[in-house]
């Protein structure tokens, strides 16, 4: 199984929207993906915005490639989530979960 995990610092006043987003749209998209097993939201509120982390957990490299496209290393990020942070990870790490 794989671990896919990316950090994106949100607004503020967006965090809610974000979490809604992830919520509505891009967890019900990764649900009809084969090989997509489950996703969380990790939140902290830091001094200049908020700090989301998202895991998603794979069967395989391969099954992300479905998502992701020819380059899994490349974070998908929807213009309006773009707009919705002040920062973000432009790539996103992977890794083989032991246990």
């Amino acid at each position: 199984m794989i671990s896919r995990q990316w950090r994106g610092l949100a607004k503020a006043a967006r965090a809610d929207d974000y979490v809604e987003h992830l919520r509505s749209e891009t967890f019900p998209k990764l649900g009809t993906l084969p090989g997509f097993v489950d996703a969380s939201i990790l939140r902290r509120t830091v001094a200049s915005g908020v700090e989301f982390l998202i895991v998603t957990r794979w069967r395989s490299l391969d099954a992300i490639h479905a998502f992701a496209g020819d380059d899994p290393e490349k974070a998908v990020v929807p213009e309006k989530v773009r707009d919705m942070m002040t920062e973000y990870d432009e790539t996103v790490r992977h890794y083989e979960v032991v246990r």
